[in-house]
């Protein structure tokens, strides 16, 4: 065989279970030893994030639909084989309630995301804890969901608890849309516990939150590896019934996104980049 019949080499395949931070711009993530090196741009912090890391959850599509540039940018940014999750706007979960009049919003924000093409990891529908389970609403969720694009994976956040019931669950599998698995105050450990059990969607998507009391973020400030060692024996166990996770960290879990991050990817057996060899390596991208 030629070199010119050689075949050609395939594109990194991206882990299958990605974990992030949720965002990446921080400026407390930045000092010697911390995460990003010291005097690192806001503009440079997307590349640094992308070698620590395969995936991010972005939190700025909650307030508005991004401009395309600002897409098309992200996605020139991230190397191969990293994703991109992206929260959908509040006018359509918190202000229009998933009513009708946000169908056509639905619509053109799902243009906007596919941008991303291989690098969309998900959409993230957050719902506010007032969007509480009533005949109406349920009838307004059974309108919506058909809505969805099937090309684009979604997952739902259910603030107010009463919507994780069997028939719910049934009408998301439906769909192929997963609820979010959150370390959070509205949502029992053994609850979540009980939904990675039996997904209603391909995919799996988690995300740990905290108590909002923290101030700076440079460090991890609560340690919470006893809890994470329990997420990844659970992850482990997830891997046979949902082949992709998605699984996104907060600062106010920890304090510092990055170590919590770290933390999990070290209990599976994933290789982590420390904040040295961030500073000593060039971009690569």
């Amino acid at each position: 065989m030629s070199k010119n019949d050689q075949p050609p080499i395939p594109s990194p395949q991206p882990p299958t279970v990605q974990i992030g931070c949720q965002g990446w711009n921080y400026e407390d993530w930045t000092g010697d030893g911390i995460f990003y090196p010291r005097g690192t741009k806001p503009a440079d912090m997307l590349e640094i994030y992308a070698r620590a890391f395969e995936t991010v959850e972005i939190d700025s599509t909650f307030y508005a639909i991004p401009a395309a540039s600002t897409v098309e940018k992200w996605y020139k940014r991230a190397p191969e084989g990293f994703t991109f999750a992206l929260k959908l706007p509040q006018a359509i979960t918190h202000e229009r309630m998933l009513r009708p009049n946000s169908y056509e919003l639905l619509a053109e924000f799902c243009d906007c995301a596919r941008l991303l093409k291989e690098k969309l990891s998900a959409v993230l529908i957050q719902l506010p804890p007032n969007f509480a389970l009533t005949a109406e609403n349920g009838q307004v969720l059974k309108r919506f969901l058909p809505c969805l694009p099937t090309d684009i994976r979604f997952a739902v956040e259910f603030r107010a608890r009463e919507w994780l019931h069997p028939k719910v669950l049934a009408f998301l599998r439906d769909y192929n849309v997963a609820p979010a698995l959150v370390e959070g105050k509205w949502l029992e450990q053994k609850r979540v516990w009980e939904l990675a059990d039996a997904p209603t969607a391909d995919f799996a998507y988690i995300r740990w939150m905290g108590e909002r009391d923290l101030t700076s973020f440079a460090r991890a400030q609560r340690p919470q590896d006893d809890n994470l060692q329990r997420w990844a024996e659970l992850m482990r166990r997830m891997q046979a019934k949902t082949p992709r996770t998605y699984a996104y960290f907060s600062n106010f879990y920890e304090g510092h996104a990055p170590a919590s991050a770290n933390t999990l990817k070290q209990m599976l057996g994933q290789e982590v980049v420390s904040a040295e060899e961030l500073a000593d390596q060039p971009s690569l991208f």
